[in-house]
């Protein structure tokens, strides 16, 4: 078996405040290689960070830093996870174990071997009633976890899971390969945001 298809195991300990009400998931990290910092969406190709900067703050480099290799680009680690742990935001993503068939992060190109025990991760966060999937695969996998329908995207859904009413959100990729703009993207984030109640 080749190295692109090697079992690997998520790299990052779930992240669960627990004032937790929001649990955003996406599907799993990219290569090692393509890491800014040890945190969910490490890449700084990724706009995620860039749109909460620009939802809660006005400004999309909020949460950048420039690093010391030529003026690129990174993320302040440490302020990204004082913002989650005050806003109440948990994020983990819906795959413990993946393979890579083309050695990238590109939800088709990943095969889930293992998914997340989703029930597990509600247990430690008992104020969290919505859920936010922030890819399609993410949300794909979460929609056979939770036996529902796929909301679609920029919308959400109620069902019932784990003994609690759960809202689960589909909300747009925040990869740059998904095709619309930081606006749009950002737009429909802060809708899904204050209708819970975090903006």
């Amino acid at each position: 078996m080749s190295s692109t298809h090697e079992i690997e195991r998520h790299p990052l300990r779930p992240f669960l405040p627990t004032n937790a009400e929001l649990l955003m998931l996406g599907s799993f990290p990219p290569p090692k290689e393509r890491w800014c910092m040890e945190f969910f969406y490490p890449n700084p190709q990724n706009d995620m960070w860039r749109i909460m900067g620009h939802i809660f703050f006005g400004d999309k480099t909020h949460f950048e830093v420039p690093s010391t290799k030529a003026g690129k680009k990174v993320f302040n680690r440490e302020e990204i996870i004082s913002f989650c742990e005050e806003k109440g935001i948990a994020i983990f993503d819906t795959a413990q174990a993946v393979m890579r068939l083309q050695g990238n992060a590109a939800d088709e190109h990943l095969e889930i071997v293992e998914p997340t025990d989703i029930a597990a991760l509600l247990q430690q966060i008992p104020l969290c009633h919505d859920i936010c999937c922030t890819g399609g695969k993410a949300a794909q996998t979460l929609a056979e976890t939770l036996h529902c329908v796929l909301p679609k995207v920029g919308d959400s859904i109620e069902t019932s899971f784990a003994g609690r009413t759960i809202r689960f959100w589909r909300m747009p990729s925040s990869s740059r390969a998904y095709p619309l703009s930081l606006d749009k993207k950002a737009a429909a984030y802060r809708r899904m945001f204050e209708t819970i109640g975090l903006l």
